[in-house]
């Protein structure tokens, strides 16, 4: 492969495969800083569900009521997300995070001065305004500095952090809860983001890459919608995973609670058991990811192939283990391993999305991936599993969801067809990337 420079940038060839477009110490500094900002925007998010005992039992919340402060969040990223992400496509990407941090932790601070649902349930939704580009954004970055070789591996190891800081999430917020109160929690993992939002500064950023199509003519709004929505396998990679993420995000709102209830622990233990599953959960998304790409080597439909057939054993292990087994040492077994299967399309379906996306395009794909994901994954599963736990029972809501993950797998592996030639299509538009 060929890299030619010119006025102070890289021109990448066709097919910028193993090409790294800063140097790597300066790459790896930029993975760690939007790994750390990852971490807290879970954290953020999640410390929550530790305290749905405490808000339960202070305001006589309902297990719907309870679920909605989890799809708040998710709403709200669904909603801001496409046009904040197009916007830090346009301008920078570090700024944009920047803002985005500041804003979120303002947010989760703000939570811990609410004084009743309402006000709660609107504070949580600012946190998913001030998040709602973020993820996009570092994917784009990140996918852009890196090899596109590597981008399963790095965007998985990137959204791993989502599973250590719901594992964080869910411990702090049960063990600050359970000493000092709910209010307190939310300032305790509120603050260091507004660090860490300062110290993002410092990362080097790639400028902005000019919209033009395969033709060198400049695209507009039409033809940006129609690069988001043409290729088979990116609508595969947004819709499977959306699916996919129906059983994820219930069972991260939703264990702590069920730990409660079925295991007799209180608000910490819960929490602490609660995090084992989900700290498996946030190295399958790297396991599997990892796996991919190495098998996508010799047959690049193996990037989507991989975790539709780790989708599948989610629904085998989770579905049985809520619905046949008894609460025990066996049903936790299946719940962990389960929980080391459920992620494995974290890093591949949104790597496949940024891969046959136009370059200048990758947060507002990531942004694509967001918008569907959120909306009609990780909003609706809380929310749906408050409202059967409600009717039916949580142990009988938890039981149901992973059946999703059957029609996530098709899904994907229609897409994994097209996947190939909507990736030539992509290598085959000019990139010219300025750093």
């Amino acid at each position: 492969m060929s890299v030619a420079s010119a006025d102070a940038g890289v021109e990448i060839a066709l097919k910028p495969r193993e090409h790294w477009l800063v140097p790597p110490r300066q790459a790896w500094f930029a993975f760690g800083m939007a790994f750390l900002l990852m971490t807290f925007d879970y954290i953020d998010r999640q410390a929550v569900v530790a305290m749905f005992p405490a808000l339960k039992a202070a305001w006589g919340l309902s297990d719907k009521q309870l679920g909605a402060l989890i799809s708040s969040v998710s709403i709200a990223v669904a909603v801001f997300s496409f046009p904040i992400s197009l916007f830090a496509d346009r301008w920078s990407r570090v700024k944009s995070i920047a803002v985005m941090a500041g804003f979120w932790s303002i947010a989760t601070i703000a939570c811990g001065f609410t004084r009743n649902y309402g006000q709660l349930l609107a504070a949580r939704s600012m946190i998913g305004l001030g998040e709602a580009g973020y993820g996009s954004s570092g994917a784009a970055l990140l996918t852009s500095i890196f090899p596109a070789a590597r981008r399963a591996t790095v965007l998985g190891g990137f959204l791993s952090a989502a599973s250590v800081g719901s594992v964080l999430g869910v411990i702090l917020g049960g063990v600050v809860t359970a000493r000092w109160g709910w209010e307190a929690a939310f300032g305790v993992v509120g603050i260091p983001g507004l660090v860490l939002a300062l110290m993002f500064l410092w990362v080097r950023d790639y400028r902005t890459v000019p919209l033009v199509d395969a033709g060198a003519l400049r695209m507009g709004a039409a033809a940006v919608v129609r690069a988001l929505v043409k290729p088979r396998s990116a609508l595969a990679a947004y819709l499977g995973g959306a699916l996919q993420l129906l059983p994820v995000s219930t069972l991260l709102a939703w264990l702590p609670s069920y730990f409660n209830r079925f295991y007799g622990l209180n608000v910490e233990q819960a929490g602490m058991k609660s995090a084992m599953v989900i700290l498996l959960a946030s190295i399958g998304i790297v396991v599997w990811g990892y796996v991919a790409d190495r098998m996508a080597h010799a047959n690049r439909r193996a990037k989507m192939l991989v975790p539709a057939a780790c989708i599948v054993m989610t629904a085998l292990l989770l579905s049985p283990a809520f619905g046949l087994v008894q609460p025990g040492a066996m049903q936790f077994a299946m719940i962990l391993a389960g929980g080391f299967m459920m992620t494995a399309a974290a890093g591949s379906l949104p790597s496949v999305a940024i891969d046959v996306i136009h370059p200048g395009l990758r947060a507002t794909a990531a942004a694509m991936v967001t918008v569907v994901q959120n909306l009609f994954g990780l909003a609706a599963g809380p929310f749906i599993a408050g409202a059967l736990s409600d009717a039916f029972g949580l142990g009988t809501a938890l039981a149901l969801m992973p059946l999703f993950c059957l029609a996530s797998a098709a899904v994907v592996i229609a897409g994994a067809r097209a996947y190939p030639a909507d990736l030539d299509r992509a290598d085959a538009i000019p990139a010219k990337v300025v750093v």
